[in-house]
């Protein structure tokens, strides 16, 4: 059998075209600039929240061993679309070929879904914390921690690998194959398929809506019933340092839970690509780089654990 060469391979892959944000080459450098600094930022503040949780006994407890999953998460679901978007930045459209674009739609699709279900054992974790403090440490037990962690990751890719096997029997449809997106996102891909797309799209909204909707109830009853608690507080610093840790929190998950359900769970096809984009920026490049701050950043134990790690390399 004669072997294929390299260039005949090259020929008859499926190459898409990502139109990115095109419309914004006319600012030059700027938008390349302040994207490349908000990945630095992110990928940065979440190494440094590993990197303080590893190097200190004291962070060894069940709401950090959250974080540093949560911190992994945010640095691979970042490192999956931004420096692609970067670099559409720098050349105008970007080319992607077909198997890397499902790739990164299922890492994607993965790792966004096991973020939702991690932030809900995260608000389970504060719950269990500030309104059972009595019975947490043997509730949140270092193997219930790793199930409830392992369970996130494993259910997230999962759920999207279901939802990528329904594109199989589907074929490509044909002509000049244009993403009007700055990533390979769920709606843009089963675009790409000609055929009975409505079993894929049912079945991409339903998963959606589970794994956004369920979780964010979750998390809103669980600081329902901590702000419940903390009204109990007499007045004074430690009643507004719990307001504020909780108003900051909810606002994050608001932000991201609330584009994931306005994209997601009741896409529409009159929605503008400009729309999407915008939408879509929130919850893939500003909610990765606030977390970090949000989250550990601001925590006194987290920075005493840095200056700690700084007091011993230098």
């Amino acid at each position: 059998m004669k072997k294929q060469s390299s260039g005949d391979s090259e020929n008859q892959t499926t190459w898409l075209i990502l139109v990115g944000f095109g419309d914004l080459q006319s600012l030059g450098f700027l938008p390349f600039t302040l994207f490349l600094a908000i990945y630095v930022v992110t990928v940065g503040g979440n190494t440094l929240i590993l990197l303080a949780v590893a190097s200190s006994r004291t962070l060894h407890t069940p709401m950090y061993f959250f974080l540093c999953h949560f911190s992994l998460l945010e640095i691979g679901y970042t490192s999956n679309i931004t420096p692609r978007l970067l670099r559409s930045f720098l050349e105008g459209r970007d080319f992607i070929s077909l198997v890397d674009c499902l790739i990164q739609f299922y890492m994607f699709a993965s790792l966004a879904a096991a973020e939702c279900l991690l932030l809900s054992a995260m608000s389970y974790d504060r719950y269990l914390a500030i309104c059972h403090p009595l019975h947490y440490p043997v509730l949140m037990s270092t193997w219930f921690c790793s199930c409830l962690a392992a369970g996130s990751w494993l259910s997230g890719f999962f759920f999207s690998a279901f939802t990528l096997a329904l594109a199989a029997p589907l074929s490509l449809c044909p002509g000049i194959r244009e993403i009007d997106h700055y990533f390979c996102d769920f709606a843009p891909v089963v675009g790409l398929f000609c055929g009975d797309v409505g079993v894929m799209w049912e079945a991409g909204v339903s998963i959606s809506g589970f794994l956004t909707v369920t979780p964010f109830l979750l998390i809103v009853t669980s600081y329902a019933f901590i702000l419940r608690v903390v009204l109990q507080i007499p007045p004074g610093p430690g009643r507004q340092k719990a307001f504020s840790t909780c108003s900051s929190h909810l606002s994050v998950v608001g932000v991201f839970y609330g584009t994931l359900i306005v994209v997601y769970v009741a896409p529409t096809d009159h929605m503008a690509p400009w729309l999407r984009k915008a939408f879509t920026i929130l919850y893939t490049v500003f909610t990765p780089m606030v977390n970090p701050i949000i989250y550990s950043l601001k925590n006194q134990e987290v920075k005493g654990a840095l200056r700690q790690l700084w007091g011993q390399l230098s």
